[in-house]
């Protein structure tokens, strides 16, 4: 018997607390399913606990500090989006919100990393208000399905693209930007392994076959030297040098550069949020049938409330990853992958250097595979009429090539518009979506150099 028969029939079998509170018989899966999902998840963004530390570090963070505050922010925020919002979607400090903290607002701006943290909280605290009013819902409700298509596959080639880069398949090259890396390095070698034995995994229709991918990736990869096993147990740094450090610098926010870096903070996490619960609910089957969230509120007060605390804590925004998608390609579909994912982010704190094997290449074909998956949402898009697919093209293009899901969503959003008044279908256009026009424009204009 399949496990999706067990899980949908049994007319005798009581539902178990777990199955009533996340509703698994009602999404079409059980708790095998959703742990696997959880921890696919989780080891596909697992990354970000060594190279977060890494990224504030250089701001002059405590490397020690950072790290717990990274596992403890993701975790928080990934319990809240599992138990309120019910969604598998995992949070953790953004990368590129990450670099923007270090490398744009401390070092290249100067400003010490506490009022830095500051300006986090009070971005998360922005977000919080505009949640409860509903305007951040009524944003993401107002793009049109077209480009939540759009938005789905544009992260699909995104996270490809960070796949084979990570992976040496993809390098840098002065001469054409980018260029085929050296196949036969041994951790490229390892990638390829990997992204193999996942192909045979899905082909073959096994349940949890990008979970399963990456621990034979990990095995292949320990056995052969690729990468190290260091060790399974270590003890907790301290977070003291960070924990409540921005509590007392938010006087220092008062200036028109600490208004611009909060603006730029609200504006990328906003669209990053954004594009990632479009993708990755739609992705699980999750959207309304007019492309609308459900429960999406709720959601994006996970979303706040995680920035927030990550703030508190001691690193920078905290936002929803799209890496959730390997725990929906797993088959995660409630808040009980998120729960799960949250957990092994606490367990993280005393098992780091077993991590450690967990490397780029070995989750490089995860972020491959995913993004073959995502990429289905171009099927679905109109390219014979030029007013969606000029704008769709665009917004799937500019994220891999700008390496930025904000700048995609937010070329497309600013063209949509455009393209309808071109087309004499202004009155068909949501009036949110003008607004965002504008934004977009003075954003582009004004604040990106």
């Amino acid at each position: 018997m399949s496990e999706d028969v067990r899980t949908t029939e049994a007319p005798g079998r009581a539902p178990s607390p777990l199955d009533r509170f996340f509703k698994l018989r009602e999404h079409g899966t059980d708790v095998r399913t959703e742990v696997i999902a959880g921890l696919t998840t989780f080891l596909a963004m697992a990354y970000i606990v060594f190279v977060n530390p890494l990224i504030l570090g250089d701001a002059g963070m405590d490397v020690g500090a950072v790290f717990v505050a990274t596992c403890l922010a993701a975790a928080l925020g990934t319990l809240v989006m599992g138990l309120y919002a019910n969604f598998p979607i995992a949070q953790a400090p953004g990368m590129g919100l990450n670099a923007f903290f270090a490398y744009t607002v401390v070092l290249g701006l100067g400003v010490p990393w506490e009022t830095a943290l500051a300006g986090t909280f009070v971005s998360g605290a922005i977000f919080f208000v505009l949640t409860l009013t509903g305007a951040r819902e009524a944003v993401i409700n107002a793009i049109p399905l077209q480009l939540k298509l759009a938005v789905g596959a544009g992260i699909g080639l995104f996270i490809a693209f960070i796949g084979l880069k990570n992976a040496g398949i993809v390098v840098p090259s002065e001469a054409t930007t980018v260029a085929l890396g050296d196949l036969g390095s041994s951790t490229t070698l390892l990638a390829i392994f990997g992204i193999l034995v996942t192909a045979l995994f899905l082909m073959r229709g096994l349940r949890g076959a990008i979970f399963y991918g990456i621990a034979a990736t990990a095995v292949v990869g320990v056995v052969f030297g690729v990468t190290e096993f260091g060790g399974v147990v270590s003890s907790v740094p301290s977070v003291g040098p960070t924990l409540g450090a921005a509590f007392g610098a938010f006087g220092e926010l008062l200036t028109v550069q600490m208004l611009v870096v909060v603006f730029t903070m609200l504006f990328v996490d906003f669209f990053d949020t954004a594009g990632t619960l479009i993708a990755v609910t739609n992705q699980a089957g999750l959207l309304n049938a007019d492309g609308t969230l459900p429960n999406g509120n709720r959601a994006l007060v996970s979303d706040s409330v995680a920035t927030m605390g990550g703030a508190a804590l001691g690193t920078s925004t905290t936002t929803s990853y799209i890496e959730s998608s390997a725990g929906v390609g797993a088959g995660g579909r409630t808040g009980l992958t998120a729960v799960t994912t949250a957990g092994f982010f606490l367990l993280a704190l005393f098992f780091s250097p077993l991590l450690l094997i967990i490397s780029a290449e070995v989750t490089a074909a995860a972020l491959i595979l995913v993004g073959v998956m995502m990429a289905r949402g171009l099927g679905q898009i109109e390219w014979d009429r030029m007013e969606y697919a000029i704008p769709a093209f665009v917004t799937v293009l500019a994220m891999p090539l700008t390496y930025s899901i904000a700048t995609g969503i937010a070329l497309g959003l600013l063209l949509f518009p455009l393209m309808m008044l071109f087309k004499g279908r202004v009155r068909e256009v949501h009036p949110i979506m003008w607004v965002l026009l504008v934004v977009f424009a003075g954003y582009f204009i004004w604040l990106v150099e």
